[in-house]
């Protein structure tokens, strides 16, 4: 087995190909979504559908901009050459805690543990002093917190779609 990498061209044209499946993936999970036009004459499939084809349409531009010569203009590549496990761990522990969590202890704190635990995956890749602190904890914490309830707080209130809260009110 050889440890030398392969092409940029073909990465890239795997990249773009790749792409294109999502695309057409999500485009036949659409078919199956109702199309009868809701509010302003778009149905609920309309948004599927737009990202599909944007996807597509990404996807056959890259491999087409890979086969002609690849992407002439990229930076050499910044980081470190291997992932950091670790740190992938983290952010999928957080993906993970959220959607177990989010009917149980609702919308806002399920999303403010992940972006709890995705931070500290993130500040632990990059080499950051002191990610264990009390005091780095309580502030990521607080900013996962104060992200989430404006997000939920206006998705009850303004478009009346109903998330998991922690009480009956809709406050929380």
């Amino acid at each position: 087995m050889s440890d030398t990498p392969a092409s940029p061209a073909l990465a890239q044209t795997l990249v773009g190909a790749g792409i294109v499946l999502l695309g057409v993936a999500l485009g036949a999970g659409a078919i199956s979504i109702p199309s009868e036009a809701g509010y302003g004459g778009a149905g609920p499939n309309f948004l599927p559908w737009v990202v599909a084809v944007v996807l597509t349409i990404c996807g056959i531009l890259i491999v087409r901009e890979a086969r002609t010569g690849g992407f002439r203009d990229m930076d050499a590549p910044s980081g470190a050459a291997q992932a950091w496990w670790p740190g992938i761990a983290w952010v999928s522990a957080g993906l993970l805690a959220n959607a177990a969590l989010i009917t149980i202890i609702g919308f806002i704190l399920s999303c403010g543990l992940c972006y709890l635990l995705a931070v500290q995956g993130l500040r632990r890749a990059t080499g950051q002093p002191g990610v264990s602190q009390p005091r780095t904890l309580a502030i990521d914490a607080f900013t996962g917190l104060a992200i989430a309830a404006p997000v939920y707080w206006m998705f009850t209130r303004f478009l009346a779609i109903n998330l998991p809260g922690l009480t009956g009110t809709g406050w929380l």
